[in-house]
């Protein structure tokens, strides 16, 4: 669990002492925390091969970590801004698009497609989010579900770019002169992705921009006397889940070779948030456990295909009901009554 995560139950605007948050916050304490997480991942991404036995099990490693990654990205605007965003899928699928697109028909190289995409969608994401992010609650969750059903349209209209709802073929990714088609290759590619992005999470959180967004959970107006400027703390930290959402759809349709307006919709948003809901809202690590299950349950559930869906619901019903605050939270709370 990171430094902030077990101070989030203290003052609700976390500035309110400001000297000694600043005082406790000394550069130690700042990279203690977030470096043993970002070490105990990586060490757990190092040994996992070992026990994966086919490439159909790496396949579900790669999925899983691209879904964490994404899941990472949507718990800093959902887990510590309050944003709540029901169109996330929508850059992901930005940045699989673009990427496909630029590569496939414009013969842009394929890192840079990518690089450019997930800049595209972070510039997108600015702009729009300026006055979608002055709405709140309802209005902000419908706000961005307007954002990703636009997203979606256009994605399935245009077919003279996009192939429409057929979907288009995405290129090979190559580096450094190795083509990544095996999926035991992609897995270190998106093992890096997934620490990196871990570590610059637990770090932001800690940092400057991470007790402006503590401030949030509190009244904006508070926040506001305090000196922070809450809609560019919004803003900003929209912007950054959202390239950083965009470049992990890229590497998805990289992976995949193939994609398709599925991966804008609705559900699909659902499914992201669910993945933070059921792992811990404002958990960095919860983001990872609740992608987990999302990603993985549906496998597990093919023993009994024709109740899949009721299983998988009320699976999903019971973790929110048993532990309302999410996996992570939760599975700490027994461990230190265990410890007791």
């Amino acid at each position: 669990m990171s430094n902030i995560e077990v101070k989030r139950k203290g003052s609700s605007i976390g500035m309110s002492s400001g000297t000694n948050e600043h005082q406790r916050l000394t550069a130690g304490n700042i990279f203690r925390w977030p470096i043993t997480n970002v070490a105990v991942l990586a060490v757990f991404l190092v040994c996992l091969p070992l026990v994966l036995k086919s490439g159909f099990h790496y396949h579900l490693a790669v999925l899983v970590g691209i879904n964490a990654t994404i899941a990472i990205s949507l718990n800093l605007l959902m887990g510590y801004a309050g944003q709540v965003s029901l169109g996330h899928a929508g850059f992901v699928a930005l940045g699989a698009y673009g990427t496909a697109i630029l590569s496939s028909r414009y013969g842009w190289p394929v890192p840079l497609a990518l690089l450019s995409s997930a800049t595209g969608a972070g510039l997108i994401a600015f702009v729009v989010g300026r006055p979608i992010l002055r709405l709140k609650g309802y209005y902000l969750a419908l706000g961005t579900l307007g954002l990703g059903m636009i997203i979606y349209l256009v994605i399935s209209n245009e077919v003279w770019l996009t192939g429409g709802p057929d979907g288009m073929a995405a290129p090979v990714l190559e580096l450094f002169g190795v083509r990544l088609m095996d999926p035991a290759d992609w897995y270190w590619l998106v093992a890096v992705m997934l620490v990196l992005v871990f570590w610059l999470s637990t770090n932001l959180i800690n940092a400057p921009l991470g007790r402006a967004l503590r401030a949030l959970e509190g009244p904006e107006a508070v926040a506001g006397s305090v000196g922070i400027n809450v809609p560019w703390t919004k803003l900003l930290v929209f912007t950054l889940s959202a390239v950083i959402a965009a470049l992990m759809g890229g590497f998805l349709a990289l992976y995949a070779g193939f994609i398709s307006p599925s991966l804008a919709d609705f559900m699909h948003s659902i499914e992201l948030v669910l993945m933070v809901l059921i792992g811990g809202i404002g958990s960095v690590v919860g983001a990872i456990l609740g992608a987990a299950v999302i990603t993985l349950l549906p496998q597990v559930l093919t023993v009994v295909e024709e109740y899949e869906t009721l299983v998988f619901g009320l699976i999903l019903i019971s973790v929110m009901l048993f532990m309302p605050r999410g996996l992570q939270p939760s599975l700490m709370n027994l461990w230190r009554r265990i410890k007791r």
